[in-house]
């Protein structure tokens, strides 16, 4: 059983680049994105990996044939910073080849689609390593093939421009661009609603918006524009991501209103909201699998134990699926707070508050005021000491 889906890129840009890299390889998957990664482990990890061989001099096919069992290799890198750097020796040899391939052969040649694509994803890579003249190149080459006669090229192609545009705006904070961004992301929905790589990239780009500073605004703007065209699709999973926005636009609308919390406590008894009456509370979606919700945790008992004499509380919505994982992580880092947790009944997020406010990633937090309404969308890291440091000297 999976304990997948929490946040695997530190920001909106990078899993962007990684959207791209799933379009590319024609990957129907793209919400894997949020799923964590594993070294391979054991003793057949020990194996150093070989190096990329050079690209040999042949024929197109040679050369695709060649870049071919170079990835279908099965290697086992002993670290990540080896992993990547094996990926990007091999994206580097597949670019040669894809340049080389299509300088041989014409449009209408069968090698000319997959030798296109082959740059895009060797390119799409290579500004995923940081070079950003790769990330440019990218950009300018994808928007040759927006016309191309190839229906699958052109789409590919569309979607990488999109890709890059969002770069761009994910980086400069264009709220202006990214409204324009999301229309044009909404034709490309309606053109093709059963288009899934085209759903999981617009799903994925209303998210990284909601992760933008400031982006909440465009972000349940692309919900809302997305939502109506996946609806109208006859494939069932595009259907069902269009049908999980109500829970993320429920969740986008709180600052400024009550938030709802319900459930079960971990020890079996039912939580009541009202003890949190007049409180300052943070309520932490979170599991004991996240690496980034555990590296939070010392932060939040920090603010905890500042703060709670003066009337601040945390609820803990946990989304992990084992209940004894769970009170033993409790007991050994004796987190003091209340803790909701539900027993899992299938696949998904575990909570029936984490689907009621569309939660795709965690740890999500939400703070809230003394009255009862919703402060922040944003109080992780850093951000959370600011926030309560403001709201309890201003009280005092």
């Amino acid at each position: 059983m999976s304990h997948a889906r929490s946040r695997l890129f530190s920001t909106p840009t990078v899993a962007l680049f990684m959207i791209a890299a799933g379009l590319v390889v024609g990957s129907a998957t793209l919400l894997m994105a949020r799923q964590p990664g594993a070294v391979a482990e054991g003793p057949a990890a020990a194996q150093a990996l070989p190096k990329v061989p050079p690209l040999p001099e042949g024929t197109p096919q040679e050369m695709m044939q060649f870049i071919a069992n170079l990835k279908q290799a099965n290697v086992r890198p002993t670290s990540r910073k080896e992993m990547m750097a094996y990926m990007r020796d091999v994206a580097i040899v597949s670019l040669q080849a894809a340049d080389k391939i299509l300088a041989q052969v014409k449009p209408a040649d069968p090698l000319h689609d997959p030798a296109a694509k082959m740059k895009l994803e060797s390119l799409m890579m290579l500004g995923r390593f940081g070079d950003e003249k790769a990330a440019a190149d990218m950009a300018t080459y994808a928007a040759t093939l927006i016309n191309s006669p190839s229906k699958d090229l052109a789409k590919e192609a569309q979607r990488l421009v999109v890709v890059s545009e969002a770069q761009q705006i994910l980086s400069s904070g264009d709220a202006k661009a990214a409204e324009g961004l999301v229309q044009k992301t909404t034709a490309m929905l309606a053109a093709d609603p059963d288009d899934i790589q085209t759903a999981g990239l617009a799903m994925q780009l209303a998210g990284a918006f909601e992760h933008m500073p400031g982006g909440e605004a465009v972000a349940a703007a692309a919900y809302r524009s997305f939502g109506p065209a996946m609806a109208k699709s006859s494939n069932e999973q595009i259907q069902k991501m269009g049908d999980s926005f109500a829970g993320t636009l429920r969740r986008l609308s709180l600052p400024g209103h009550p938030m709802e919390i319900r459930g079960t406590l971990l020890n079996g008894k039912p939580f009541d909201q009202k003890s949190l009456a007049g409180k300052v509370v943070l309520v932490d979606f979170w599991a004991t699998w996240c690496g980034p919700c555990v590296a939070e945790i010392p932060n939040v008992l920090e603010q905890y134990e500042k703060y709670h004499k003066d009337g601040f509380e945390v609820v803990g919505i946990s989304l992990d699926q084992e209940r004894e994982a769970l009170e033993k992580f409790v007991e050994e880092q004796k987190l003091p707070w209340p803790i909701l947790f539900e027993e899992p009944k299938g696949d998904g997020w575990q909570h029936p508050l984490a689907t009621f406010y569309g939660i795709s990633g965690i740890p999500t937090v939400v703070l809230i005021g003394r009255d009862g309404n919703v402060i922040t969308l944003d109080a992780r890291g850093e951000k959370l000491g600011e926030r309560l440091d403001a709201l309890f000297k201003k009280a005092g």
